[in-house]
């Protein structure tokens, strides 16, 4: 059994929350518009998908995406197989 397990961040920041979120509303307004069958308003939803998608990558460029998280290193002891 490892000691230490290494789990990679997986994208939990201030980045891709806002990004997700947005775009989950988004999701959300062009499906109420295929139910109410109103074309404008799916493409309003569409929009606003792809500006959840911008504003995930320009806060990210921001510095408030992942932080970089370094390698384990490798320690001499093995799984005890040789």
């Amino acid at each position: 059994m490892a000691e230490h397990e290494h789990h990679e961040d997986h994208g939990h920041s201030v980045a891709a929350w806002s990004g997700v979120t947005i775009i989950l509303v988004g999701s959300a307004v062009a499906a109420l518009a295929v139910v109410l069958a109103r074309p404008f308003l799916f493409w309003v939803g569409i929009a606003v998908c792809l500006v959840g998608a911008v504003a995930g990558k320009v806060l990210g460029m921001a510095g408030y995406g992942a932080k970089d998280v370094p390698k384990p290193q490798q320690s001499e002891k093995t799984s005890g197989v040789r």
